[in-house]
């Protein structure tokens, strides 16, 4: 069997401070920009410790709340969201400019990420707010989502993004946050979710059913309390499995 490489991505820079010893662990990185968490500070710093790594460098939006933490679908206007959606990317690019790093994604978070696979209306407001960097970088969307489909019919260059700490419900939506069972916390059962996903493209949902899923990158929350046995355990086990994250 020849060796398969995946792509292995985290959310950071959310204030919980583990970026240096997750980052060497994984392959590309989405770093908040201000809507739900982080500060100029912190995308510097992420941004250096990502570059260090030679880990991909993507943006994080988020609906303008971080009360929060960006978890709530947010009742704002179409302008209003555009213009949040803006000022994140201005001033995340600003600083990747100053410190000379490459922009490879975006991928919205938490309610936004939910609400854009719902919502085609929503998801078309979502990329005209980011329309101007259509022809530079991904979207990390999930599949079969209104984002994926809006993205792909106007020129959108996506990958496909799937949770490997995650519990998935059979219409292929995450389980909420709120029920028991919606975060894998075990390092043993994420490697299984992923072997899934990886090896047959389907994943197994709360209910028991094995649904079709297709993924190009995989996410490891960096605040799941677990994440970085999780991300230890994976570097150790997946070669066995003839599997190895890109750099």
């Amino acid at each position: 069997m020849d060796e398969l490489y995946i792509d292995i991505n985290c959310d950071v820079g959310e204030g919980v401070g583990n970026e240096a010893f997750l980052l060497p662990l994984i392959s590309s990185c989405n770093i908040a920009c201000g809507g739900h968490a982080g500060d100029q500070e912190s995308m510097t710093e992420v941004a250096r410790l990502a570059h260090k790594n030679g880990v991909k460098v993507g943006a994080h939006p988020s609906y303008p709340d971080r009360i929060n933490f960006g978890r709530v679908s947010v009742d704002i206007s179409e302008k209003e969201l555009i213009a949040s959606i803006r000022n994140q990317m201005n001033d995340f690019v600003n600083i990747l400019k100053k410190e000379e790093v490459t922009l490879h994604h975006i991928k919205p978070h938490g309610a936004l990420y939910n609400d854009i696979a719902r919502n085609k209306d929503l998801a078309k407001t979502f990329l005209s707010a980011i329309n101007d960097f259509k022809k530079t970088v991904y979207i990390y969307v999930p599949h079969r989502s209104a984002i994926e489909e809006e993205g792909l019919k106007n020129g959108f260059e996506i990958r496909r993004e799937a949770f490997a700490d995650r519990a998935y419900n059979n219409d292929l939506s995450l389980v909420s946050r709120k029920l028991k069972g919606a975060v894998i916390k075990s390092p043993e059962k994420v490697l299984q979710h992923l072997l899934g996903m990886v090896l047959s493209k389907k994943v197994k949902t709360l209910k028991g059913e094995k649904i079709e899923i297709l993924a190009d990158t995989y996410c490891i929350h960096s605040d799941t309390p677990s994440a970085l046995k999780i991300l230890n355990y994976l570097t150790q086990e997946l070669p066995k499995a003839n599997i190895r994250i890109k750099k």
